[in-house]
């Protein structure tokens, strides 16, 4: 159970102040960042999750999200990759939830599918695509879907260009997988629409060449996207916030601009879509768009943006590692939240850490009451008097040091 004590006074950092969406208020702007684990057992959750989720709970995140989660088998990117798409998940997952709330935290979850970037490995084999050597060792690769097959990149089994009924049951699979998200716990629901994966293959005119009602036009690329958000709004409590998380511009060589960014985001915020989690890349091809530069905090300003100019509340996210540049964000209009990923990877801890920075009277409230004891603990032992005199500190020492020091009487 995280300590008590997390009270805000008008001199509070704007990083630590709770933030209310809708009917839900969480306890400060800080997000742990969807990350990929490819470790999941047939979709599911197991102890490596609870201890991953743990330490971001613990550490004192407003939200915690787990990894992006497929709404259908084929919608993994590899056969580790987590999913929620059958009742036998809903456990595994109310388990986590269970714990990330008893630790002061939002429970989220990012739903998701590949598309034509499933049936492959994980990110430490650079997502090698399966071919029929993976399939002699219990991997085989699967047909993945995509919007337009003559330009997806190949894999083993020829694509499926989807149809009408195929995007049909997709949406159908998230309406799916939003009910079960909302059996095991879930308080927020997140669609990924980036990173080149499906919804952002309907999204870029590089990876889309349709010649129906979803390809061509902005508004006809954008008609997937709206009726996958639509969807998930129409199920997910109407007190609970739903995210979308769009890539504001694609990768090197792309077509996907900041200001078709910007028209998907009003009109997301206009189904109901509650805030826009900000990334960028993932589909690349031959224009001359530049790379996006790994600069600090290097969405922050496609986070800004989107913010002032489709008026909806954003995140940002990418690059973001100290508490000054994260409270800087806020302040200048950025983004209404700050998602971190690899930092809390490296630091689990960095919310507590982060209020230190930034002076708050008791950062040790963000860690679990055990924790908080011994380290304010250990603060006030700074204070005793015989730590401030440099000759008593050296006269104790010297006595224990001492092998011909008398007993102790």
């Amino acid at each position: 159970m995280t300590s008590s004590g997390t009270k805000t006074t008008k001199t509070t950092p704007l990083l630590f102040t709770p933030k209310k969406i809708r009917e839900l208020t969480i306890r400060n702007r800080i997000i742990a960042s969807p990350m990929c684990q490819y470790l999941s057992n047939d979709g599911g959750p197991n102890d490596w999750h609870m201890m991953h989720l743990g330490r971001l709970a613990i550490g004192g995140c407003g939200i915690v999200f787990g990894e992006e989660t497929a709404v259908e088998p084929n919608g993994r990117k590899t056969h580790a990759c987590a999913g929620l798409y059958n009742n036998n998940h809903v456990a595994a997952y109310r388990t986590l939830t269970d714990m990330i709330k008893r630790h002061g935290a939002t429970p989220a979850i990012q739903l998701g599918h590949s598309g034509r970037k499933g049936s492959c490995h994980g990110a430490m084999e650079d997502w090698r695509p399966l071919d029929e050597t993976d399939a002699a060792n219990g991997l085989p690769p699967w047909q993945v879907m995509t919007p337009t097959a003559k330009i997806s990149p190949p894999r083993p089994i020829p694509h499926k260009e989807m149809d009408q009924a195929d995007i049909n049951q997709v949406i159908n699979d998230f309406r799916t997988a939003t009910k079960l998200s909302i059996d095991a716990g879930y308080e927020i629901a997140e669609i990924h629409g980036a990173h080149g994966y499906l919804i952002h293959q309907f999204l870029s005119s590089t990876s889309n060449q349709r010649q129906d009602s979803y390809g061509g036009s902005l508004e006809n690329r954008m008609r997937f996207a709206i009726e996958v958000a639509s969807a998930v709004r129409d199920l997910w409590p109407k007190q609970h916030p739903v995210f979308f998380r769009l890539s504001a511009v694609d990768s090197q060589g792309g077509s996907w601009t900041l200001s078709e960014a910007v028209a998907l985001a009003k009109a997301l915020r206009d189904v109901g879509i509650d805030m826009i989690d900000v990334s960028s890349g993932g589909i690349a091809g031959k224009s001359n768009m530049p790379m996006v530069p790994r600069i600090p905090a290097y969405q922050a300003s496609f986070s800004g943006r989107i913010r002032r100019q489709a008026n909806v509340g954003t995140i940002a996210v990418g690059g973001i590692t100290e508490a000054q540049q994260a409270e800087d964000i806020l302040q200048s209009g950025d983004s209404d939240m700050i998602a971190l990923a690899r930092e809390l990877m490296w630091n689990s801890d960095w919310p507590a850490h982060a209020a230190y920075v930034l002076g708050l009277d008791d950062p040790f409230s963000y860690l679990p009451d055990g924790y908080a004891h011994r380290l304010r603990q250990r603060e006030e032992q700074k204070k005793m008097r015989i730590n401030q005199d440099e000759a008593l500190i050296e006269k104790s020492l010297r006595y224990f040091m001492d092998d011909e020091a008398p007993s102790p009487q």
